[in-house]
Formats: structure tokens, C-alpha cells, sequence
């Protein structure tokens, strides 16, 4: 699950308005969109409806839920599909701890952040963050403090082989689907209200998803590379 934000107009003022939504991957390596909702407020309460909305609708069991560190969605998550796996998108994290490095120093800082997530083992991952933070943490403190906060969330991924961890740690997939939505309501500026949005991301999301199949190797061949799917 991944967010995009509109202008959306309320009580006669110009709002930005999330629009949260969840793609899932099943057993056959078929895509779908399972839902689309406009998010007042990141709570827990917020998150428990729309996990016991999509369990109702027919989801059994989540294997691995990839998402960006929404607020309270991981309790959600474990509260209505308790034997789920929870990762973090790392790609989201990277971008959230490095947006306020000096321009001279991101290249080789995320040379070195990359020794942490591309290490072939959990252990070798957690010291290669502490030598990031050794080299880094004068200047860059939150950085590896960060990383550690959130490392059982993070570190999910390491579970499953090598082959297949740059399906597991991104949300990239769904970030390609909604710069696909970007493209058809670019020319709507603000939407006069919730309704309207979400029926023109609906009409979007058929024609969209009318070009997603299925390769015989079950994987799916769209506009993301294979290595994006999960």
C-alpha cells in the first residue's frame, strides 16, 4: 500500500487529500487493485477498517505486506492478518533519511547505505549500519538511528534468498501504477469532492489494469520490470 496526494476541495477550501491504495499479488503472480480510499487521518483506526474491509471482500491470508512507515498501519496489519510479514519499503526509507544530506555528500552516502540493505546476510547488514554510522553519524546522526528504530520492520526481507529480495523490500510497483493515475488527472487541477476524485481514479484504474496479464512463468508483464512486482 502506497499514498498520492490531490488537491481536493472542502467546506469551499483547497485541500490535500490522500488517496491510499492497495495492490495485491496473488499465489499465481496475478496483480490486482483491491482498493482505493481517501485518508482523513493516518490512525490505527483508520488502517483496522480498511484491513477488515479487504478480509471481509475476500482475502484469506497476506503473505509479505510491503509498505511505505504509514503510522499505526503495521499494528493494523498484524491485528486482522496475524501471520503476515511486514516490510518496510526501503526505498522509502532511503529517500526519508537522506532528504536533508548536503548535495557533495549524497553520492557517496548512499554508496555506503547501499552496503547496508544489499548485504547477503541480516547480520552482515546490521554491522555494515554500524560502520555506516562510525563514518557517517558525526555529521548524519538520525540516519542510523533511524534505521535501528524501525530495523524489525526493515529487515524482513533478509528471511527469503537473494534472488528474490528486490521483489520483497520496495513498494516500487505500486509507485509505477500511480505515476500511471498522474498522467490521467494531470489536467484536473482541484476536484470539487471526494466522490468525484475517486470516480475518476476508478475509470482510470480499468483502463489500466485492462493491460495487465499474466507470462506463462507467472510473472506479471506490464509497464514495471519483473524485478518490481511485489
Amino acid at each position: 500500500m502506497d499514498a498520492i496526494h490531490f488537491q481536493d476541495r472542502s467546506e469551499g477550501r483547497i485541500v490535500k487529500k490522500a488517496v491510499y491504495i492497495a495492490i495485491g499479488i496473488d499465489m499465481s503472480g496475478r496483480k490486482d487493485v483491491l482498493g482505493m480510499y481517501v485518508g482523513e487521518n493516518e490512525s490505527t483506526k483508520f488502517w483496522l477498517s480498511i484491513m477488515s474491509g479487504l478480509k471481509n471482500r475476500g482475502v484469506h491470508d497476506i503473505l509479505i505486506a510491503c509498505v511505505d512507515g504509514l503510522t499505526g498501519f503495521p499494528q493494523a496489519i498484524e491485528a486482522v492478518f496475524p501471520e503476515a510479514e511486514i516490510q518496510q519499503c526501503i526505498i522509502h526509507q532511503i529517500r526519508n533519511t537522506t532528504k536533508f544530506v548536503s548535495y557533495k555528500d549524497i553520492k557517496p552516502l548512499m554508496a555506503d547505505i547501499k552496503r547496508v540493505y544489499a548485504a547477503p546476510t541480516e547480520d552482515i547488514s546490521f554491522s555494515e549500519l554500524d560502520l555506516f554510522d562510525g563514518k557517517r553519524g558525526m555529521k548524519y546522526p538520525k540516519i542510523a538511528k533511524s534505521w535501528r528504530d524501525k530495523w524489525a520492520n526493515l529487515s524482513t526481507y533478509f528471511i527469503y534468498p537473494e534472488a528474490v529480495r528486490g521483489l520483497i523490500y520496495t513498494t516500487s510497483a505500486i509507485e509505477g501504477f500511480n505515476r500511471q493515475l498522474r498522467k490521467v488527472t494531470k489536467s484536473k487541477t482541484v476536484f470539487p469532492m471526494d466522490a468525484s476524485l475517486l470516480k475518476m481514479l476508478y475509470l482510470a484504474t480499468m483502463d489500466i489494469t485492462k493491460k495487465w496479464t499474466v507470462h506463462p512463468s507467472g510473472l506479471m508483464t506490464d509497464s514495471f520490470p519483473a524485478g518490481d512486482i511485489l
